[in-house]
């Protein structure tokens, strides 16, 4: 039985995504091998983050000003919005340098057999921009999974209902099924990008 900090930092890491019991033991053990320094790094790296970085009131990607960069920038197209699912999916995109736009992160995805998931998702925010930006198409950059396939299908819906002359894109098929963006390489995603198909 480990002392009582020692197993609160085990059950916080542990939290982390693919971070099981033994990779948060393993994590724990490393820090206090290193020593207080590199402890204080990683301690200043944390609070840095939670006393500096905010959501952007409109794309929603995380960022030390709101509005962000991209949305803030005069030069990206205003009439293009590329919907992803994560902040991670927003960089991929752009480091392909094939997308002018502008972007909207839903933060997560609708779960298969439990569609109260869609509340959680910042739809309302989007559809919200349709009705204030000079939005001409919307690119549905998802995962091509099941989860991802069941929130284009929502998306394509309330976005056709709420502004019918809006054209709503999804990423050519250059993605196999079930891939994840944020491992893509740039050319397939770049690919993927121009080559987008109507929905």
């Amino acid at each position: 039985m480990y002392s009582k900090p020692i197993e609160q930092l085990i059950r916080a890491f542990s939290k982390l995504p693919s971070v099981g019991p033994r990779t948060a033991e393993r994590f724990v053990f490393h820090l206090l091998k290193s020593g207080k320094k590199d402890v204080a790094e990683i301690t200043n790296a944390l609070k840095g983050l939670i006393e500096n970085i905010k959501s952007c009131d409109m794309c929603w990607d995380f960022s030390d000003t709101s509005p962000c960069t991209m949305c803030s920038d005069p030069k990206r197209d205003t009439t293009i919005l590329c919907v992803v699912t994560e902040s991670q999916e927003l960089q991929q995109i752009e480091k392909t340098g094939a997308f002018p736009g502008r972007y909207h992160v839903l933060r997560g995805v609708i779960k298969p057999g439990n569609p109260d998931t869609v509340r959680f998702l910042k739809v309302p925010e989007l559809l919200q921009r349709l009705n204030t930006e000079p939005i001409k198409e919307i690119i549905l950059a998802l995962n091509p999974d099941l989860p991802g396939e069941t929130t284009m299908l929502y998306l394509q819906h309330v976005i056709k209902k709420e502004a019918s002359n809006v054209r709503v894109t999804r990423l050519a098929r250059g993605l196999p099924m079930g891939s994840d963006l944020q491992y893509a390489d740039e050319i397939t995603l770049g690919s993927a990008l121009k080559n987008r198909t109507q929905t």
